[in-house]
């Protein structure tokens, strides 16, 4: 890439719109699929014509460029050794059309995001992969994605109506304009021409005709999607269909419509458990006659691991696994009494089916989760469990239903073959389209040989049964080099014909999809080397993303966790000078901008917690000094929240107050922003001793042991506000509940500002407080411990794991046990509310929301609501860590306009009281305030 391209795209988009510095790099490169390849650059476009501006520039210097975002990809179609395109951080925008019948979507949102915001319209997207949670819109349309159960009738290709287009010259078309055509024929004249020309050379040719149509009658992302040649008239129809599974080679899709499919709340779902692999693929053509939505296969490999995972569905739990396999089959219906009839047929069917166990539907929702999760989060999990510094390999195929058994019989004959141990098969049986997964060092000259002996193998046993390559995960590079071998010479030439119509100067994503490069799925294999236990079962694929607080900041998890493996290999590599590059970026970037939340663990399929390898990090950085005055706060705990309670409420007085925030800012210069809170005008005055609002009874009267939180010691009410132990102790009293409040309250503590830090002695110190306290005081597990902060609570739940005591979150003990004794209570209008990460993982969000809905007319959550990042005093360190995150929420909140605002944690009330300049209030607060009509 050429200096003269970097200058001309930093005066066009702006001087820090290209990024180039290591960290920048290597975060960018690493994606799901096993290949690595490092960007020249990292540039992060904010709209349409910005992609316009970068494509015209990259064109008229003949310089490449490749298309990113969610990163979910398997086959390595996002990297690239020439600039990277980031799409995910700004195009984001989801617009509801037609009743949620139709859908306008912007390539950075996730299938997730998009069907969240349908789901109240009864509607869905039909494309419906595994890795819905991460997987954008972007990397749909390049990959004209499938999944469970959309097969070839709901896919991406059927569904999309109508998209905005960016050609490589930088021409921008709209499809859904009624001169769509003859503005494609304006403007780009020899493309139209060249459109039209090769759509008659397909139609004229009969073999042509008939290979396209044997093979997209299958899940087939193999190649360019030709079948528009013979589906479409129009040019620009054509060069609309053709961009859906194109990678990135043809085009950038800034925007697509797509026509929704119904949601259908009538499902009902069941494992059948089969003694082999053959038995469940041969029981595929009575069981597809019974119209299911989707039957998922697993072979014993994968129950087994999945019986690995901690919690394992109860319909595998107890098998020894052999060699058994299973069909995960699901009917979605619109009423009771069509799930009914198509329960009947199948339960008729099962009984001529050899089956390992009887088969057992069920409509739970929590039954059906358990069963999902085992094959939704299969590829992480399988790919988890692999050796240590080896790779994962995940291939897809699809076949003739008939000959699945038959295929997935000799597959397994190939892992023998060529030492591929554990190897796994599993997928989307109805289909004929099946993924298996191999593991080894690629990078090591055996491993190549191996890998290069198994595809070939692979390739001709797919063929020789009629099948495609690739069924759903793309082309990519992985099978690039086989493109011809499935298409034949002349379906292979119109391939290239389109590729240099839509791109001349080939810039868009090179060796992707089309390569004359025979062995161009053998290079640039990633390896995974072993760095820190906490995180190395890391598959790098990419779902914890979009839960990640400071992603559009500095770093996700997953970009925290493959540093750290560069720096490895850095430093084995002997390169000092990368090595120090990234160790001194990621300090910032990777340690103090980490809002220690753990949501990525509630997405990840492993449950890898990426704050406790931060949290060690911290530790192990911490300043000795510094360490050691936080571990004698523990010891006098009451002491710092009364004079951090004095400090906010003399600056909340002093009548300039930006002195006080200059003060801060002179202070953070000289003490580090990592170590001095900034002070700003929207913190509260300080708040209250708890054991000077303690109305405690002894604990034999006591129906709870009750622990105040400190933030609320330290941190004031909303203006005008109770406080939140007031308010607490007051609905106890109303509903005839009696509190014990633990002897010294004010000198205890979750922990919480001990762990987040990596201060670890400090932690200790208050883990024994809290024991010789809390424990004795519910009796040894007689009461319950309830706490009014939500994250105060997730603390204690940690600090008091080994010992037999309920600790309940303050706002579920409100709704079970103080709700159903009060009366009517006031309605506002409408609130809003922001639940927290803490209510995510303690399964607490329903009370906030129930709570919410005992006192509004309406409640609302934003559809963009997520971890504040504010984090104890993370947002006073690193306010720009809470901006950030609260950014999208907060453009919500406005919009929602509600009478009140609440949450459940001091702290997170603080930060989106920031962010949105509305006044966030406990949830405890605002039910009490109805009760007393204040």
């Amino acid at each position: 890439m050429s200096d003269l391209f970097i200058d001309e795209l930093r005066d066009s988009l702006g001087e820090d719109a290209v990024r180039d510095q290591p960290i920048d790099i290597h975060a960018a490169a690493h994606d799901a699929s096993h290949y690595l390849l490092m960007p020249r650059a990292v540039v992060r476009a904010e709209n349409t014509q910005q992609v316009s501006d970068i494509l015209n520039i990259a064109n008229s210097q003949a310089q490449s460029v490749t298309f990113r975002s969610g990163g979910t990809s398997l086959c390595g179609q996002a990297s690239t050794e020439a600039l990277q395109i980031d799409t995910r951080a700004a195009f984001r925008l989801i617009t509801i059309e037609d009743n949620g019948e139709r859908v306008r979507v912007q390539p950075g949102a996730t299938i997730r995001q998009v069907n969240a915001r349908l789901a109240r319209y009864g509607r869905k997207l039909g494309p419906d992969p595994a890795s819905s949670v991460a997987c954008t819109i972007g990397g749909v349309v390049a990959n004209n994605s499938s999944g469970m159960s959309c097969g070839t009738v709901h896919n991406t290709y059927k569904t999309i109506e109508s998209m905005t287009i960016v050609l490589a010259d930088g021409t921008i078309i709209d499809t859904a304009d009624d001169d769509a055509d003859q503005q494609l024929s304006t403007q780009c004249p020899t493309l139209y021409a060249g459109l039209e020309g090769i759509r008659d050379r397909v139609r004229e040719n009969p073999d042509s005709m008939g290979t396209i149509d044997r093979l997209y009658k299958m899940k087939n992302t193999m190649g360019y999607g030709i079948n528009s040649l013979v589906d479409y008239d129009r040019p620009v129809d054509i060069l609309a269909h053709l961009l859906i599974g194109s990678e990135g080679t043809l085009g950038f899709v800034a925007e697509a419509v797509f026509v929704t499919v119904p949601a259908y709340t009538e499902v009902a779902t069941g494992l059948l458990v089969f003694e082999n692999l053959y038995d469940a693929t041969s029981a595929l053509p009575a069981l597809v006659a019974t119209e299911p939505a989707a039957i998922e296969l697993m072979d014993a490999a994968s129950l087994r691991v999945a019986q690995g995972t901690g919690s394992p569905a109860a319909a595998i739990r107890d098998i020894e696994v052999v060699d058994h396999a299973a069909l995960l089959v699901e009917y979605q219906q619109p009423n009771k009494e069509g799930i009914q009839k198509h329960l009947k047929q199948a339960e008729a069917a099962a009984v001529s089916l050899r089956l390992a166990s009887p088969a057992v539907f069920t409509a739970d929702p929590e039954v059906r989760a358990s069963l999902w999760a085992i094959r939704n989060g299969l590829y992480a999990i399988v790919a988890g469990a692999r050796a240590s510094g080896t790779t994962a390999l995940l291939e897809d195929i699809a076949v003739p239903v008939e000959r699945l058994a038959n295929t997935c019989e000799l597959l397994t004959e190939l892992f023998a073959n060529h030492g591929y141990e554990g190897s796994v098969i599993f997928g989307h049986a109805k289909d004929g389209n099946i993924h298996f997964m191999i593991t080894d060092r690629f990078d090591t000259p055996d491993g190549q040989a191996r890998l290069a002996d198994f595809t070939e193998d692979m390739v001709e046993l797919v063929l020789s049964q009629g099948g495609v390559l690739k069924a759903e995960h793309g082309t990519g590079r992985a099978m690039a080099p086989f493109v011809e071998r499935q298409y034949g010479e002349e379906l292979y030439s119109v391939m290239w014909a389109i590729k240099r119509a839509c791109d001349p100067n080939e810039i868009l994503n090179p060796g992707v999809l089309l390569t004359a490069q025979s062995d161009a799925h053998l290079q640039g294999i990633k390896t995974t080397v072993t760095v820190e236990e906490e995180v190395d079962r890391c598959v790098e694929c990419g779902y914890c993303e979009p839960v990640c607080p400071s992603r559009n900041l500095t770093l996700t998890p997953r970009q925290r966790i493959v540093l750290r493996r560069d720096l490895a290999k850095a430093k084995d590599a002997g390169d000092s000078e990368l090595a120090e590059a990234l160790e001194k970026a990621y300090s910032y970037a990777g340690i103090d901008t980490c809002a220690v939340d753990g949501m990525c663990q509630t997405t990840c399929p492993m449950k890898i917690n990426t704050a406790d390898l931060v949290r060690r990090l911290r530790s192990e950085q911490a300043n000795p000094p510094l360490s050691t005055g936080w571990n004698v706060t523990a010891k006098r705990w009451g002491v710092v929240t009364t004079a951090a309670s004095a400090a906010l409420s003399v600056a909340k007085a002093v009548p300039a107050p930006g002195l006080v925030n200059g003060v801060t800012k002179v202070a953070r210069n000289v003490i580090g922003e990592d170590t001095m809170p900034e002070w700003t005008s929207d913190l509260p005055r300080g708040g209250k001793r708890r054991g000077g609002l303690a109305d405690s009874y002894p604990v034999e009267q006591a129906d709870a042991v009750y622990i105040p939180s400190c933030q609320s010691a330290m941190f004031g009410p909303v203006d005008g506000g109770s406080g939140l132990q007031r308010s607490f102790q007051e609905l106890c009293a109303q509903a005839g509940l009696k509190l014990h409040i633990p002897e010294g309250i004010d000198n205890l503590c979750c922990g919480t500002p001990w762990s987040s830090k990596g201060y670890l002695g400090g932690k200790e110190e208050m883990r024994q407080k809290v024991v010789d306290r809390v424990v004795t005081a519910s009796r040894d597990g007689n009461l319950p411990v309830v706490c009014d902060a939500s994250s105060c609570t997730e603390g204690f739940v940690g600090l008091l794991k080994a010992y037999p005591v309920e600790v309940m979150d303050g706002i579920v003990f409100i709704r079970d046990q103080v709700l159903p004794r009060l009366g009517v209570l006031r309605h506002a209008p409408s609130i809003t509310l922001h639940p927290t990460c803490a209510t995510t993982h303690l399964g607490s969000t329903d009370a906030l929301v129930e709570l919410a809905g005992a006192v509004a007319d309406k409640v609302n959550v934003p559809d963009n609501w997520g971890c504040c990042a504010f984090a104890g005093d993370r947002g006073m360190l690193h306010p720009e860590l809470t901006a950030s995150a609260t950014g999208p929420e907060a453009g919500d909140v406005r919009k929602l306009n509600s009478t009140i605002h609440a949450s459940s944690n001091r702290a997170c009330e603080m930060g989106m009281t920031r962010a949105t300049g509305k006044p966030y209030k406990s949830i405890i607060e605002v039910v009490a305030d109805s009760v007393a009509g204040r």
